[in-house]
């Protein structure tokens, strides 16, 4: 019996070879009707024996294809009609609505070969991809994805491409950014003097040659513009660092493949399988030597990370003689996001790059690359989430129609929410002039258009100072939303929530570096219970004072003075300069020019400035980072004394008696891998103990902040936690760092839309 049907399908249907898909499989059941792209997915009008149609909407729902994800198809019945001889696509049909978009990924397995085939026309030709694999958002301005859409519009479609397109027995049939050498974009090599000096294949030979004779490299790939050397030259990667003014920050490695890949670091086989996944993040790995390759490091892990572009494939090749392994950091001016424009380039990186490899399709949408650890199994854990995630969506349990978070200031992010869904913008950097500024809004406004977000409420960070924040309460001010100003750690630990499908109650462990407290103060060391519409704080740290406010964080030996004063214990240990150590004493134990902290991650910082000596931190994270580092498998932890005391209902961490046992064994010549080893483990015993004097309920337990990027104490206290009887909970979604923090934002400012009667608490 015939029947005939009306079909809407939504989820990531466009962009991904879902219509040819569609004229296959229609072929394959016998239906005849159409199908065409929407603003809000794909929309098929089928006719054809009823049996047939149930074995189609099977496959539709079961086995779409590689990159595509179907998360709705609704069927209705489309009554009488005309009768339908063939089936077609039709040309796409704007309106309202919105469907979802898919990320870019690597080159799949069937470009990879035409790219390595002497006889294949598209043999070496740097931007070739099809409907499984390549770059989707960083080239898309609008929907329906059509080419027009898209940073293509410029370059027509040859014939023999066209023949692709229209060819359903081709994998490139409605391949709507379909190119080839004779009709696509091209890549050129410019010298310093802005010269162009070669095109195509010649293009790679000169940046190839470049490379291997130690000169720095502008290299404009998917989702921005990079710096590149020669990884191993050490030579090459200090003047790289010297003329970006990035002197101590880790620098990512990009390899030709997971045989260069493993010349660096271990990799497990869960690790590799995350460097090869179409995704291609960065991955943080341990070096084989800890001490190896100080120059790309100074700590024992190194960011490895394979090409996910046919360009930086032919870049590694070593074809022309050129490295199998370069660095491949940001091209961007200090402080500011990733570089974009051809012109600019030249421009800002004038005295920088000693050549330039670029090309003429334009970038539509910054997306930075993903940062991640392997754990539990090989799954992600998001240092920083970016290319080959966003735009994917996160479900949610509950509904955030409208919700618009707009993050913190560190690793600035922001969250949209349609439906049970939250949007997360790609990395944005930290949030502190014009530049990021503009990039920040300029993001939100392409999310706004790709996903027809409509605000009806925002949510910021309690700190007033925060760009986002003023950001925020204008954007509220002017179109008249409601705004939830939410305290740092409460976003924290709703992010964890959220990330999780938890409701609450829950129990928070809460470290970072910086957050402003409901009272006015930095707190950092926090542990809450509550849920999306409360929070208590129940414990906390003895508060830190910091001589010099934001200088501190800096000059990390003050924090080390503060401790050592704070503890009755002399300061000469503070590895400060002898022209301030009496006024920074003056200032401590008067408390003036101080900032008190209860803060996990300045107490980090001071230890680390303790037990090294090093008085200054030449990036944010530095000091933790380097003190994990000192951790070694063979050497047994020191024990160290964990006090408690209570204030205002609040149970806080006294660290001094910790800090004076540490400085007897700093006095007495113990190894400072074995002192570290003991703080770490001590951090641990601490929260243990929290828990099991605030949690008696034994509510789940997440764990959130900055601090959370040290795998010693991501691996051992969950450990500690779970034999005590608690569930623990850390991020796998989200960052555990300020970029997470827009999730939990929007999770509470949603509760607090759906029920009217809810107080942001005072405290």
């Amino acid at each position: 019996m015939k029947q005939r049907v009306r079909v809407y399908v939504r989820g990531v249907v466009q962009g991904v070879g879902f219509r040819p898909f569609l004229l296959r499989q229609t072929a394959r059941f016998a239906l005849t009707g159409w199908a065409r792209n929407t603003s809000k997915g794909v929309e098929l009008l089928l006719e054809g024996d009823r049996a047939a149609l149930s074995s189609f909407l099977k496959v539709l729902r079961e086995s779409p294809p590689p990159l595509a994800v179907v998360e709705q198809v609704s069927v209705q019945d489309a009554g009488e009609g005309p009768g339908e001889t063939a089936f077609t696509i039709l040309e796409s049909q704007a309106g309202a609505g919105f469907t979802l978009v898919a990320p870019d990924t690597a080159p799949c397995g069937h470009c990879l070969e035409e790219l390595s085939d002497p006889q294949n026309r598209r043999y070496r030709y740097p931007f070739l991809n099809c409907t499984d694999c390549g770059p989707r958002y960083t080239i898309l301005r609008a929907l329906p994805y059509d080419r027009v859409q898209t940073a293509m519009l410029p370059f027509p479609m040859c014939k023999d491409c066209a023949r692709e397109y229209f060819d359903e027995s081709d994998r490139r049939c409605r391949f709507e950014t379909n190119c080839c050498p004779a009709c696509g974009p091209q890549v050129t090599f410019y010298s310093a003097d802005r010269r162009a000096a070669a095109t195509g294949d010649d293009a790679f030979r000169a940046a190839q040659t470049a490379l291997a004779r130690g000169e720095i490299l502008a290299v404009k790939g998917v989702g921005g513009i990079h710096l590149a050397c020669k990884a191993e030259d050490e030579a090459a990667v200090l003047r790289l660092r010297a003329r970006k003014r990035r002197p101590a920050k880790p620098l990512a490695v990009l390899c030709r493949d997971i045989t260069a890949a493993r010349r660096f670091c271990r990799i497990s086989q869960a690790e590799a399988a995350l460097l090869e996944s179409p995704r291609r993040p960065v991955v943080l790995l341990e070096k084989k030597v800890p001490e190896a390759f100080p120059a790309l490091s100074g700590n024992t892990r190194l960011g490895l990370f394979l090409p996910y572009s046919p360009l930086h494939m032919l870049l590694l090749d070593g074809v022309f003689g050129g490295p199998d392994a370069v660095v491949l950091t940001s091209a961007n001016r200090p402080g500011e996001p990733v570089l974009l424009d051809n012109a600019d380039a030249f421009d800002a990186l004038s005295g920088i790059a000693d050549g330039f490899l670029l090309h003429n399709r334009e970038i539509y949408n910054r997306c930075d690359d993903s940062v991640v650890f392997a754990r539990n199994g090989g799954a992600p854990y998001f240092v920083r989430r970016s290319r080959g995630w966003v735009p994917q969506p996160l479900d949610l349990s509950q509904n955030a129609e409208g919700i618009f978070a707009f993050g913190a200031e560190e690793k600035a992010s922001f969250a949209l929410g349609k439906g049970t869904r939250a949007f997360l913008s790609p990395h944005i950097g930290d949030l502190k002039n014009a530049a990021t500024l503009s990039h920040y809004r300029t993001a939100m406004e392409t999310f706004e258009r790709l996903f027809a977000a409509r605000p009806r409420a925002a949510a910021c960070d309690l700190h007033p100072d925060y760009l986002s924040t003023r950001e925020a309460e204008s954007r509220a001010k002017q179109a008249r939303l409601p705004l939830y100003r939410i305290q740092h750690h409460w976003a924290h630990m709703a992010a964890c929530m959220a990330d999780n499908g938890l409701e609450g109650p829950a129990f928070g462990i809460l470290w970072d570096g910086t957050g402003l407290g409901a009272d006015g103060t930095v707190w950092g060391c926090e542990f809450f219970k509550g849920d999306f519409t409360h929070y208590t704080r129940v414990g906390s740290m003895r508060p830190v004072r910091l001589p010099g406010g934001e200088a501190a964080i800096r000059e990390i030996g003050r924090i080390a003075l503060s401790l050592l004063r704070d503890a009755g214990l002399p300061d000469t240990r503070a590895p400060v300069k002898d022209a301030l150590r009496k006024p920074l004493c003056a200032m401590v134990e008067k408390n003036l020019s101080c900032v008190e902290a209860s803060s996990a991650g300045r107490l980090f910082d001071g230890v680390y400035a303790l037990l090294s000596g090093t008085p200054c931190a030449a990036y944010d994270g530095e000091a933790p980072v380097l003190l994990e580092s000192m951790l070694r498998a063979e050497v047994a932890g020191r024990r160290y004394p964990v006090a408690f005391y209570e204030e205002n209902g609040v149970r806080r961490f006294d660290p001094r008696p910790m800090i004076r046992k540490l400085s007897e064994d700093l006095a007495d010549g113990v190894p400072a891998a074995a002192i570290a080893k003991g703080f770490h483990d001590a951090m641990c015993e601490m929260a243990l103990s929290q828990c099991e004097a605030l949690n008696p309920e034994k509510a789940p337990v997440v764990l959130s902040g900055g601090v959370f990027f040290n795998q010693y104490l991501l691996t051992k206290l969950p450990r500690m936690l779970k034999a005590a009887g608690f569930s623990v909970f850390c991020h796998h979604r989200v960052s555990t760092g300020d970029e997470g923090i827009c999730l939990g934002q929007l999770a509470i400012a949603a509760k607090k839309e759906e029920c009217s009667t809810c107080a942001l608490p005072s405290r």
